[in-house]
Parts: structure tokens; C-alpha cells; sequence
């Protein structure tokens, strides 16, 4: 069963979703593992397209719990295990595992790939991956291997991921050398070492990024042809049903509303270039929550032409940034503040009873943002 192993900054988690629905249009039974959850913790466990009951999930823990012995895991160490359990149990075609932070560390490092995917490299994570692109390179490029293709969907990347490609011995594909994607009027163009494919529908998935986290998967399918092959029309289908909560997710209705998890620079300059690309509206208001060791400032200056009104609110948890710290680093670039909100659901309220119908409401900075906003409005997904 071939393990195709997904790390980078930002597109990963989209990554992972296109290869999991194009692989079942394909007729394959598929795996897939990734974090973090927005509602509920079975979200990270799919068995073909359907995150796991409750009753596998716990019964996955428990045999992790009972083979640990003394052995100390962390919580993703804990759930990563549990995932393996569940897909051991099955009788899979595919793994697709997403990686929790960096990669040459993490605990779904400890599988073997059959590809290796590095969607972006930005900085985040500083603490545990290092100051700059060049380190943070270096530990994604700890999921490449000795004869295992690896693909890069970095335009620019650091010349720490080329040179550990080389260290290792891992056949690297970069977008923009060895493949890429071209946009044409209603419908883009994908071209690589196989050949150009053209008429191909967008993704689902909104926003230009998703072309570049496409193209990737592309290439990762061409790279496990002789493992996995997948016909054009199924790649096709796959792009047009795929579904991914909480990535430039735009609601139905008036005011629009818009849910985006970004929470580093990198994200926040992909949120402001699609929200650049919507229609006009004449204020938008933005429900913002973000942890505390997050780049605040780079991700306020990111999107401050895109605002009109400010709703910073207060995450759960002990790394979160106080919504009245978050109203001082606004104030500071004299930006407009609403109020200070204890909650997102507060916040989101507010912006709802302020919003006109031709207004945008935006709920970005966190998964947790997201998440509250999800239940707030009742939807699951």
C-alpha cells in the first residue's frame, strides 16, 4: 500500500484532499490522516472519504494505549498511531498521510513514502523549525528519500530543500522547472515530464492557490503511475467534487461570508489576493482570532487593505492572543476596530447585526476562528 507523505507552510491540507477524492473516483480504497480537526477529532481519520465512528476511533486508542507501555507519546504521536491502526485493519490502495509540523520529526515521518509532497515553504513555527526558509527547508525535506520521488510546489524554494533532495537521493520535482500550469479562459493547462494536459476544470477549492496545489498533485500522480494509476477523467471528477472546510470557504447568502484558517503571512497574502478577486463589496468586516506565537503584525499588514472593520476576539487556550492585544497591534497601523469580543461567536455576531446585505463578513486567523464560526451558523462543514 504506497504512503504519499504531505508537508509544507500552507496547501497541504488541500493537497490532501484532491489526492483522497481523485483516488476513489479512480476506484481506489484510500486513507487519510490529517490535523488539525476543525469540530470533531474523527475529521482526521477518513476510511474512503468518511472520517471514522467513534467506536473505531476508541478502540484504535486503546490498543495504542496498551502497547505503549511506559513509553511517553505526545498527543499527535498518540493520534498518529491510532491512525495507522485503523488503516492496518483495512484493506487499502492508498495512504495519504498529512505531516503536523515540519516533517523530518514529526511523527508520520516514521513511514515510508512511496512520493514525498512540500507544498510552500514560509515561516511559521519558528520555535521548532528555525528562524528562516533555509531551516525550515531543511526539516521539510526530512520526509525525502533515497530513490523516492519527492515534488515541490515552491516556485522559489530554499536551496535547503535541493540540497538535502541531493544528500538523500531523491529525484526532485520543482513547479516552474520541471512542471507547472498554465491559466486559460475558463479552464487551466497542466504540463510536466509526461506531456501538457489542457481543458482542465478548476478546482472546487477556491482561490488561484489551488492551481498551484493542483499542479502538485499532478505531478505526484504522474511520479506513482506504476502504482497508482488514474485515468484523466477521474482527475477531472475529483477536482470538481472536492470539498475542504475553512479554506477561502465562501457561504452562500447575504452578507457573503467568508471562512479562511490562515494564519501565517504566507496565508494572509493568499487570503488578501482572492479576496482582491471577488466582487465589490463596500465594507468587510473581519472576525480575528490568532495565537499568541503567531506572526500578528505580518498578518495585519497582509490584509489591512482588505478591511474596512475590525472584530478582534479572544481564542481558548493559553497560546491565544488577547483580543485586546490583538485591537492594540490594529490601532497601531491605525486601523478601524469595532469592539473587543471574549469569543468568535461574539465577534461574529456582531458583525452580522452591523453587516449590510452587499457587505462581506470574513472570519479568519486560526482554525479555532473557523471552527466557531461553523457552529455559530450551524453548519458542519
Amino acid at each position: 500500500c504506497p504512503v504519499i507523505l504531505v508537508t509544507g507552510t500552507n496547501g497541504k491540507g488541500s493537497i490532501c484532499a484532491m489526492l483522497e477524492c481523485i483516488l476513489l473516483h479512480a476506484g481506489y480504497q484510500v486513507g487519510l490522516y490529517t490535523s488539525p480537526h476543525l469540530l470533531h477529532y474523527n475529521e482526521r481519520i477518513h476510511v474512503n472519504g468518511t472520517a471514522i465512528d467513534d467506536a473505531r476511533l476508541v478502540a484504535a486508542f486503546a490498543k495504542v494505549e496498551a502497547a505503549r507501555g511506559d513509553t511517553f507519546l505526545t498527543y499527535f504521536e498518540f493520534g498518529t498511531l491510532a491512525a495507522w491502526e485503523v488503516f492496518a485493519a483495512e484493506s487499502l490502495d492508498a495512504i495519504i498521510l498529512e505531516v503536523g509540523l515540519g516533517g523530518r520529526l514529526d511523527a508520520t515521518n516514521i513511514y515510508d513514502p512511496a512520493c514525498s509532497i512540500v507544498s510552500t515553504i514560509d515561516i511559521d513555527h519558528t520555535e521548532f523549525l528555525g528562524p528562516d526558509r533555509e531551516s525550515i527547508g531543511f526539516e521539510k525535506a526530512g520526509i525525502f528519500r533515497q530513490g523516492i520521488p519527492a515534488i515541490c510546489g515552491d516556485p522559489q524554494p530554499p536551496a535547503s530543500i535541493l540540497t538535502q533532495a541531493a544528500v538523500v537521493g531523491s529525484p526532485l520535482y520543482l513547479m516552474g522547472r520541471d512542471f507547472g500550469f498554465l491559466k486559460q479562459e475558463q479552464q487551466w493547462m497542466y504540463w510536466g515530464g509526461a506531456g501538457r494536459r489542457g481543458g482542465l476544470p478548476y478546482p472546487s477549492l477556491r482561490g488561484d492557490n489551488q492551481l498551484r496545489n493542483t499542479a502538485c498533485v499532478m505531478a505526484a500522480l504522474d511520479a506513482l503511475h506504476a502504482l497508482l494509476p488514474v485515468a484523466m477523467k477521474d482527475f477531472r471528477q475529483g477536482l470538481l467534487d472536492v470539498r475542504l472546510a475553512g479554506r477561502f470557504q465562501v457561504l452562500p447568502g447575504q452578507p457573503v461570508t467568508v471562512l479562511d484558517v490562515a494564519h501565517n503571512p504566507q496565508a494572509a497574502r493568499v487570503l488578501a489576493d482572492n479576496l482582491g478577486n471577488m466582487a465589490f463589496h463596500p465594507k468587510t468586516f473581519a472576525v480575528f482570532g490568532m495565537m499568541g506565537d503567531k506572526d500578528i503584525d505580518a498578518v495585519i499588514d497582509a490584509l489591512k487593505d482588505r478591511v474596512s472593520h475590525w472584530l478582534p476576539c479572544t481564542l481558548a487556550g493559553h497560546r491565544a492572543a488577547s483580543a485586546e492585544f490583538l485591537a492594540s497591534r490594529l490601532r497601531a497601523r491605525g486601523l478601524a476596530v469595532v469592539a473587543e469580543f471574549s469569543t468568535p461567536q461574539m465577534a461574529l455576531q456582531a458583525a452580522q447585526e452591523r453587516a449590510d446585505d452587499g457587505d462581506r463578513i470574513l472570519a479568519f486567523g486560526s482554525f479555532l476562528v473557523v471552527a466557531a464560526a461553523l457552529q455559530a451558523l450551524g453548519r458542519t462543514a
